[in-house]
Parts: structure tokens; sequence; C-alpha cells
């Protein structure tokens, strides 16, 4: 399917009229003979792109101490159990900081605390923080994170993730979305016979079908 793969993503980037700014490649996948509304055969899966994402990925850290100060040096933002109390007293604040945030770390003596203040903010967006254990490196975490996105299709049959940017080569997001389908085939029950359709397309341009 590779060859196929970088195919589609070439016609999308010829065909996507010149805009005025840098769009994404995104990628819609549609499913077939899945039940949905059993959250077991929902796919929630974390996948870390091999060229990266093209884009910009906010990233919050939960933490104290060395880590705190370590993470600094790579998150976005570095909240400690004061801020975090405050976020729960805050509802709206709460909120924005999850819609503006792609991904949240917390070292996991602060989970417990964070499920408590943010659980009903962050739970159903999915975006529960990864657990840092102590031995886990918040560099190497943050880092790591920053090339990862996050496949979701909740009670969907069709759901979107970003692929690429359009100034990536065509090598590079088809390896990306090649990663992708492997890690969708793997963890749907079927396998590739779950898959309907796959589509991508620039933010703004027309939408190519990635041939089986």
């Amino acid at each position: 399917m590779a060859d196929t793969i970088e195919q589609a993503v070439s016609r999308a980037l010829d065909e996507a009229p010149p805009r005025n700014f840098r769009e994404t490649v995104d990628l819609a996948v549609n499913l077939r003979d899945l039940d949905l509304n059993d959250p077991s055969n929902r796919v929630d899966e974390s996948v870390v792109l091999p060229a990266g994402t093209g884009q910009e990925t906010q990233i919050v850290v939960f933490a104290t101490g060395e880590t705190a100060l370590r993470a600094e040096e790579v998150a976005d933002d570095v909240l400690g159990p004061d801020e975090l109390e405050d976020l729960g007293d805050d509802d709206d604040a709460a909120k924005d900081l999850a819609d503006e945030t792609d991904f949240f770390v917390a070292e996991a003596p602060m989970m417990q605390d964070i499920g408590r203040y943010l659980g009903t903010v962050l739970g159903p967006r999915g975006k529960m923080p990864t657990p840092l254990q102590p031995d886990d490196d918040v560099v190497e975490t943050v880092e790591r994170m920053k090339n990862t996105v996050q496949l979701r299709s909740r009670d969907r049959r069709t759901f979107h993730t970003r692929v690429g940017a359009e100034d990536m080569d065509a090598e590079e997001i088809a390896d990306n979305i090649d990663v992708i389908v492997r890690r969708l085939e793997a963890a749907l029950e079927k396998g590739p016979l779950n898959i309907d359709s796959i589509f991508v397309k620039t933010t703004m341009g027309p939408s190519v079908e990635v041939e089986a």
C-alpha cells in the first residue's frame, strides 16, 4: 500500500489551491462492520509519527521539584499542585486549557489529584495525562509526544487526524500514514476488513482516496 499512499499524498498536495497560510495534511478514516456504541470497539490509539506532525504540539506537564524544572525546557507550560487546585476551582479556565492543549503529562503521584480536580474536564475530551513514572525522563517523554497524534473514533464511523504539513515531502507524509494504517489494522478486531476507506487532504484542499 506504501506506493498508493504516496501517490494519494502527492495528488492531494498538487491539487490543493494556494493559500496564504501553512496548511496541515489530514487523514480521514471510515470504519465499517463495527458496533461503535460498544466502547471496546472504538479506536483510541496514540501513534508516534516517524516524520513528525509538521505542526506545533501543545504539551502541558503537571510536576514538582526537579522534574518540573527539567520540563520547563521542553513543555509549553508546567503546573504544580497549587495551579492544579486553582484549575479545579475555575471550570472555564480548566476547559480553555483542555481545549488549547494537545497532550498532558503528569508525575504519577499527581494523577489522583488530577482526576479529582480535572477528571470531568479532561476525561470526556480523552485528554487525561500520560503518567510519568519515577524512571521516566520527562524531556524524552515530552519530545516524543511532540511527534504524537491521537487516533480517536469515539462513536462515529469517520474520524480524522493530522499526518503532516503541506511543505513536508510526500514520502515523509506517506510514511506517517503507513504507520497509522498499520496501527489501525493491528488494533481493529477484523484488521483491514474494518477499514472501509481512507482519504488524505490538505486543510482546504480536495480529498483524495488512498486506494487499497
